[in-house]
């Protein structure tokens, strides 16, 4: 694994150990509790678009016409909190009356470097005054500079970006799926399913949603991508039994799950799944969309344990607020997919 040429939290604590923050505390299994009303897709938990929620009769004047303008344009899929939020700088939030808040949310684990950012402003802005879309058709300078940038900081040969973090999670899919008839192309049936985990969350578009454990966010548009074995999160000897030579494709992992609870694994569980893909030919996938950039005080949530995925998809605080995600792969998980080369 290369060594970092640069650090890219200069202000983390340098006594930082992954045993003084659990990451590797024993697993333990979830307990059950009623699922939280939060800014998800509706659920059987939470309000329907047909019974939509009425507008807080404690809002004010402003809030109110924000919010009752919410319900008459747009697609009631998000139980938002009565709150309509206008301006933010730093770790601090104002709604549309003045009042501060402390943002404890981050946007859902996106807005790293915090609200208005300087330098984020700074290059965003810059940015936005020289180009900004040019398509795939063509080369793209930044593009280029941050496919390098997360090379040199990471296991990963190669780059492949996409729009989100589910997005990030399709392309993986589809990559696995290319790798096994590519390494296999002697053999009329190749591996094409998967294995995912209880309490998983890896996306909404309907291949990630079909690796995503919770009923309530599936069952609205079944059928989804069939072929998925969902196993008990830290399970060893079920996961060694579920992955399955010629079958499995790939196991997709979150080192510590974001949406299922904060739950993290051990390095003997994530070892278990490294050394069953490479005995089974399946690919692992570690999905840092949430745990990755330096939420753990290591760059990478895996760093932690010491073992190394074939792919990882990124996503939330990558571009601390635009909308970006990425895949990153080794040298023979990408060698299946790129149309020509090496140079």
């Amino acid at each position: 694994m290369r060594k970092r040429p640069f650090q890219l939290l200069p202000r983390q604590n340098p006594n930082f150990s992954p045993t003084a923050t659990n990451l590797h505390r024993r697993h333990r299994t979830p307990r059950k509790r009623k699922p939280p009303i939060s800014s998800c897709l509706v659920s059987a938990s939470q309000p329907s678009a047909a019974t939509k929620p009425a507008v807080s009769t404690s809002a004010s004047a402003k809030s109110r016409e924000v919010m009752e303008m919410e319900a008459k344009y747009m697609v009631g899929t998000y139980a938002r909190s009565p709150l309509v939020l206008a301006s933010a700088k730093g770790c601090r939030l104002h709604d549309v009356d003045g009042k501060e808040y402390l943002d404890m949310a981050a946007g859902i684990a996106v807005n790293s470097l915090g609200h208005c950012d300087p330098d984020w402003v700074e290059a965003v802005t810059e940015q936005a005054g020289t180009v900004t879309h040019v398509s795939n058709v063509f080369y793209s300078i930044p593009q280029v500079n941050l496919a390098k940038r997360l090379v040199d900081c990471s296991f990963a040969d190669r780059v492949f970006f996409t729009n989100s973090g589910t997005e990030a999670n399709e392309a993986a899919i589809k990559f696995s799926r290319k790798f096994q008839r590519h390494s296999n192309a002697d053999k009329k049936e190749v591996a094409t399913k998967f294995i995912s985990f209880t309490n998983s969350f890896h996306g909404r578009t309907m291949g990630a949603l079909a690796l995503t454990s919770k009923e309530q966010y599936r069952t609205p548009f079944e059928p989804v991508m069939p072929g998925v074995t969902f196993v008990e999160y830290g399970n060893i000897e079920e996961t060694k039994q579920a992955i399955v030579s010629g079958m499995t494709a790939a196991v997709f992992v979150e080192p510590i799950q974001g949406e299922g609870g904060i739950y993290s694994a051990t390095k003997e569980f994530l070892q278990v799944l490294r050394d069953a893909c490479d005995d089974a030919g399946a690919l692992l996938v570690f999905d840092e969309v949430q745990c990755g950039l330096g939420r753990t005080g290591h760059l990478w949530a895996h760093e932690a344990y010491g073992v190394i995925p074939d792919l990882m998809t990124l996503a939330k605080p990558l571009a601390g607020g635009l909308p970006i995600g990425a895949v990153l792969v080794t040298e023979r998980v990408a060698a299946a997919i790129r149309l020509w080369g090496p140079w």
